[in-house]
């Protein structure tokens, strides 16, 4: 595999700052291999080529003068629900949207830090499903087997960091959307506390249910990505202390109490556990256990966690489609969502955002008792490509309740978790695991990911990326050497 391609974030930065590397080398690698893999995978929705090239020039002159920063002249990517200046943000939507005049505060952090912004990646229509397929933009594949979804909605940032095209990217997780797609492309994804990375020029997303987090191959690069990234604006919402997150993924956790847990919360909807996914979660469990950790089995008290979800989603998904040039052209599920939406907003919706407070002691009662909750990130294995794109709006509902019900009550609480690998499921489907804890628990949970994850040592494995068209025999470092 080329070095460009199989450095990671932190490795990329090393390189650069150590002058092995520049970093016109490291982008115009990361360009080529996303302009090879666009056609099938298709992860993104904007390329930024000539920008990037210019920017990184710009960080090579930086280098040579001795300058330094976390990320300085790293190519990464971020989602396209965030605003990068010069390009729109069209959040998965069809038509055309206007030029943004101004990066986002998450992308002006990721810029101080000194990183090189190659594209924006595709998402679902604003967001709503587990899956990254649209009239917008077409089908974004998954990279360990091209007849299934990444997952979404931040699909196309999983796939352009599980094919190695960037060492890293940005996405957003409202439901489940940074976690969902971690699980099923081998990566890790942290959804962090509520605010951590802020949302600015919005002063909270959908409601506070959604944040932005890292999606890396490695728990170092995802925590170096959210130290990069994380700040507050001072017109959030919502401002948690700082916390440095890099230091933690070298430390060790503790001897931990973590609950297994395997039931979801109440939907009335139906839903099962697929073997592969209980079978990899369990064996997660055996490894802590192995580790030194005391693994019991607990469920968190959910109680009515789900009917607080849907006002502050579907006004949020009504607040969105207001930003459309032609929202004629949406999905119809999209535009049904934002009539729901219309219909909550008033009371609905602040008895919901009342109802947090109660739920953060009913669901935080099991802190009391254990560290950590373990449980899987998804219900199932990846979904065929299709399989949900053509369903009306009730059906799709229930077929993604149905394939995962884990990840969104966290967003409801806006506590902090982070998606591992788990092993794979027939077919080299990859299968997630999910490690949650309370608020502002961020070093607890990279700790212990870090710890498993050098047991597990999941980052050695890629997937098959002759097959992409992304494995060109390279090997020589120095071919990266500007």
């Amino acid at each position: 595999m080329s070095p460009a391609l199989s450095q990671g974030l932190a490795e990329q930065a090393r390189a650069l700052a150590e002058g092995e590397v520049s970093s016109r080398a490291l982008v115009e690698r990361s360009l080529a291999a996303i302009e090879a893999a666009q056609p099938l995978l298709n992860p993104f929705r904007r390329i930024r080529a000539e920008a990037a090239l210019a920017e990184a020039d710009a960080a090579d002159r930086k280098l040579a003068a001795g300058e330094r920063a976390p990320l300085l002249g790293v190519p990464v990517a971020v989602k396209d629900d965030m605003d990068v200046a010069g390009e729109p943000t069209a959040f998965g939507c069809p038509g055309e949207f206007p030029v943004k005049e101004a990066d986002c505060e998450a992308v002006r952090r990721l810029r101080n830090a000194g990183a090189v912004v190659v594209g924006k990646t595709n998402t679902p229509e604003l967001g709503q499903w587990p899956f990254t397929e649209g009239s917008a933009f077409g089908d974004t594949r998954n990279p360990w087997n091209t007849d299934h979804t990444p997952g979404g909605s931040s699909g196309g940032a999983a796939a352009a960091v599980a094919a190695g095209l960037v060492p890293a990217a940005l996405g957003s997780d409202g439901a489940g959307s940074v976690r969902i797609p971690a699980a099923w492309t081998h990566l890790v994804g942290i959804k962090p506390q509520r605010g951590r990375i802020s949302t600015w020029p919005d002063e909270e997303a959908f409601n506070g249910i959604t944040g932005i987090g890292p999606l890396a191959r490695t728990v170092a690069d995802a925590a170096l990505l959210l130290d990069a990234a994380s700040g507050s604006h001072p017109g959030d919402l919502h401002r948690p202390p700082p916390q440095a997150m890099l230091p933690a993924a070298s430390r060790e956790p503790g001897r931990l109490r973590i609950a297994l847990s395997l039931r979801p919360a109440f939907t009335g909807t139906p839903k099962s556990l697929h073997p592969a996914v209980r079978s990899a979660v369990t064996g997660v469990a055996e490894r802590l256990a192995a580790l030194g950790h005391e693994v019991v089995q607990a469920d968190p008290k959910y109680g009515p966690v789900g009917l607080t979800f849907v006002p502050r989603a579907t006004a949020g998904v009504r607040d969105w489609c207001a930003r459309v040039p032609d929202r004629t052209l949406l999905d119809p599920r999209t535009r049904s969502a934002a009539r729901l939406g219309r219909l909550l907003c008033g009371g609905p919706l602040r008895l919901a955002r009342s109802a947090e407070a109660r739920l953060h002691a009913r669901v935080g009662e099991i802190f009391r008792r254990v560290d950590v909750v373990l449980t899987p990130t998804t219900a199932t294995p990846p979904p065929r490509i299709g399989a949900m794109i053509t369903l009306s709006g009730w059906r799709t509902d229930r077929a993604m309740i149905a394939a995962c019900p884990y990840a969104w009550p966290w967003n409801v609480l806006g506590w902090p978790g982070i998606s591992v690998p788990a092993g794979f499921a027939d077919g080299g489907l990859p299968l997630g695991a999910q490690l949650l804890g309370p608020a502002n628990s961020e070093p607890l949970l990279i700790s212990l990911a870090a710890q498993l994850e050098s047991d597990q040592r999941w980052y050695e494995r890629w997937p098959n990326l002759e097959c992409l068209g992304l494995e060109d025999g390279d090997t020589d470092k120095d071919a990266a050497i500007a």
